[in-house]
């Protein structure tokens, strides 16, 4: 008789875990509380605009078509994807404009021809992120952190015993300004702890990791969006036999003797051999699991939570040339910035503002003439804010400046508007607090401390997801949906 596996959240680390579960034989059954797949990468469409709600970017296309590859599938007949030339244009408060192309060489001739730093450093600093990544990629990314055997090999041993290259005791800001002395490329760079809701002057340098991933290895985008991907997933998922129900919240994980042995679903019980949690960690352990404290739940909520962050998807009703795909209009005072996300808990009133605009390259996103800007700055995780007035505050502070950058009136533009708040984020998607990552990566340690992938206190009870190891980002929510199918695969193997 198959053993039957509950998966709750259809994010992109719970089809990940659904779907090499039900290729290794297993029975599974993915709950969604919302109407459509994908969690945070979902997707609006409304008045001829089509938007990517979340993630923006595909980094590390390998491991999604290593989750084809390894179900007798190729990723090429499910979904197409790019390889961007110009990664991101950044402007800055001077007027000045940086291109990050992805080809190495054409951004280093852009630093040589617009900062006061070369090409050269710019190679030396790539090197420097290869290397960490070459150290700890394979043991920090794709490894179940539990496993003795993890730490039982030469790899790992010549990443321990060159802890220091992976650079944990600087922070990324430190490491940064040694590789250059244009603040705007230290900025740019920095830029990059915001990929997992961290603090660059706090956060360890050994995220730089990210821009060896970006660069060296490429940014790209699927022809469909990002959504492209979460209905690629839901395709194979479906072929693969993962029983999928949409519109169906779970209520509760039901323990006994503290091993999970139900879920609860419109009132009624339903019974799994394992249950793995796609949900914030945080929003698992308090309003999953009733009545049962431990060192482990307790332990993960006092650590500080990720920034979350303030969107705005709108329709404007016309091209603009000179922006890209990927846009970054920079604050004057970076460091500033993030005070006032972890210590005044407030919406910056200079915030750096990302614009994507997904119909530069997919001219059906938008009407004719017309472009869909997803628009977001980084915002605090929910502290007894009063959100209505942090919209409000904060939309006419990203319209000040857009307008001031641009040269334009851009609410004049504006004919179609949704906005993401982090009460809305925390609502849609079971992020704890409106947290975007789970936990911050603010001190030296807490990059390699994320909730591990099954429970230590629970038996039977495992995670995947952005809130749990190795962290946020597309690829990695799908590797975390690889590490919890072989731990769940090797624990059957071994009994």
């Amino acid at each position: 008789m198959k053993k039957k596996i509950c998966v709750i959240g259809s994010g992109l680390g719970g089809l990940s875990a659904s779907i090499r579960l039900a290729n290794k034989g297993f029975e599974v059954d993915l709950y969604e509380q919302n109407r459509t797949p994908g969690g945070k990468a979902g997707e609006i469409k409304e008045r001829g605009y089509r938007f990517d709600t979340g993630p923006s970017l595909l980094t590390m296309p390998q491991v999604l078509k290593d989750l084809f590859s390894d179900c007798n599938e190729n990723l090429e007949d499910y979904l197409k994807i790019n390889r961007l030339d110009l990664i991101c244009k950044y402007f800055y408060p001077d007027k000045s404009i940086i291109n990050a192309y992805s080809d190495v060489d054409k951004f280093g001739k852009e630093i040589n021809e617009k900062t006061s730093d070369n090409s050269e450093s710019l190679s030396k600093y790539l090197n420097y992120c290869k290397t960490i990544y070459d150290l700890a990629g394979d043991l920090f990314l794709t490894k179940d952190l539990l496993n003795i055997s993890t730490y039982i090999n030469s790899k790992a041993l010549k990443t321990l015993l060159n802890i220091r290259k992976i650079d944990p005791f600087r922070t990324m800001n430190e490491a940064n300004e040694s590789f250059f002395k244009d603040k705007r490329l230290i900025q740019l760079f920095n830029r990059y702890g915001t990929y997992s809701g961290s603090n660059p002057y706090l956060a360890p340098a050994t995220l730089n990791i990210i821009s060896h991933v970006e660069y060296n290895q490429g940014s790209y985008i699927p022809e469909d969006g990002i959504y492209g991907i979460t209905k690629a997933l839901w395709k194979l998922a479906e072929k693969k036999g993962v029983n999928i129900f949409l519109n169906q919240k779970v209520e509760e994980i039901i323990l006994e003797n503290r091993e999970a042995k139900a879920i609860r679903v419109n009132d009624n019980t339903l019974k799994y051999d394992k249950i793995i949690s796609n949900v914030d960690v945080n929003f698992t352990f308090k309003n999953l699991i009733k009545n049962f404290n431990s060192y482990e739940s307790k332990r993960y909520s006092k650590k500080r939570p990720s920034f979350s962050g303030l969107v705005f998807y709108w329709g404007i009703k016309r091209e603009f040339a000179e922006l890209e795909t990927h846009n970054i209009l920079f604050s004057s005072d970076y460091r500033n910035e993030f005070e006032y996300l972890f210590i005044n808990k407030t919406v910056p009133d200079d915030p750096t503002i990302y614009i994507y605009i997904s119909s530069k390259l997919n001219k059906n996103d938008a009407p004719a003439g017309k472009e869909n800007w997803f628009v977001m700055v980084n915002a605090p995780h929910i502290h007894n804010q009063n959100w209505d007035a942090e919209v409000k505050v904060g939309r006419y502070n990203i319209i000040k400046k857009i307008n001031k950058f641009l040269n334009i009136d851009i609410e004049k533009l504006i004919e179609f508007e949704k906005i993401m708040s982090p009460v809305d984020i925390q609502n849609k998607t079971g992020s704890y607090l409106g947290s975007i990552y789970g936990i911050a990566s603010n001190d030296k340690f807490t990059a390699f401390m994320r909730q591990s992938n099954k429970s230590r206190s629970i038996k039977n009870l495992y995670f995947c997801g952005g809130s749990a190891h190795p962290g946020g980002g597309i690829p990695l929510v799908i590797l975390s949906g690889k590490i919890v199918s072989d731990i769940i695969a090797s624990e059957y193997q071994n009994d």
